[in-house]
């Protein structure tokens, strides 16, 4: 049996290499995730300077993270891995929408597709903190333009009928998108309205007060108009 036990020995070394790299990979993934909450939140205070101080670390987490694992597949598509990555292309796109620069793509970012399409998914909620800002303070056309990228993301995801399998999971993603878009739209058509009743007011109300100041100044006295005899 002394070939069995060079070949568990083997065996042992290989596990441990693997355990080695699960473990780095857990950590940096977890920092990664860190990173990329840290990103999400910079940018909706308009801080650009510590949004881009993280995604910068982002960045180089998933660099990292992608290199270790190049020749252990089964690792970089685990769960927790794949995951961290969503969260780094709903960082990365977040950011660019609300400042208005070009969205980045799959190779762009380095990402799979499902991982992209999930991450992209999840961008829909943190439009709707972004807009739901926006409109504390009225009604701006930067929220309807947020709201039409929203729309867009949507439009695109309920495209993707494939197994959760081959997306993993995106069906359920697409769902939840869809309810936050349409919570969305009743805010922003709300503030709309409101506006518009607000300036719709406005306007009554100076007219009101001409016509009060006219009324002051002819004596106090509502003068008729003289009707023309037939």
């Amino acid at each position: 049996m002394y070939k069995l036990e060079t070949i568990a020995e083997r065996i042992r070394q290989n596990f441990d290499v693997r355990t080695s790299k699960r473990d780095e990979a857990l950590k940096q993934a977890r920092q990664l995730t860190r990173a990329c909450s840290l990103a999400i939140r910079a940018v909706h205070r308009d801080d650009k300077e510590s949004m881009e101080a993280s995604l910068a670390e982002a960045q180089k987490l998933a660099d990292v993270l992608r290199d270790e694992l190049k020749d252990h597949p089964e690792l970089f598509f685990a769960g927790y891995t794949q995951d961290s990555l969503k969260e780094f292309v709903e960082a990365k796109v977040t950011c660019a929408l609300i400042q208005n620069q070009a969205l980045q793509t799959p190779e762009d970012l380095g990402v799979e597709d499902h991982t992209y399409l999930n991450g992209l998914a999840e961008v829909v909620g943190g439009l709707r903190r972004r807009t739901l800002d926006i409109l504390r303070s009225g009604y701006s056309e930067e929220a309807e333009r947020l709201l039409e990228i929203m729309d867009e993301i949507y439009s695109v995801l309920v495209t993707i009928d494939y197994p959760d399998a081959i997306t993993n999971g995106l069906r359920r993603q697409t769902d939840l998108a869809r309810g936050i878009i349409e919570k969305t739209r009743g805010d922003v058509t709300f503030s709309l309205r409101s506006a518009q009743l607000t300036e719709a007011i406005r306007g009554l109300s100076s007219q009101l007060d001409s016509d009060q100041i006219e009324t002051e100044e002819s004596g106090g006295l509502s003068i008729p108009r003289s009707n023309e005899d037939d």
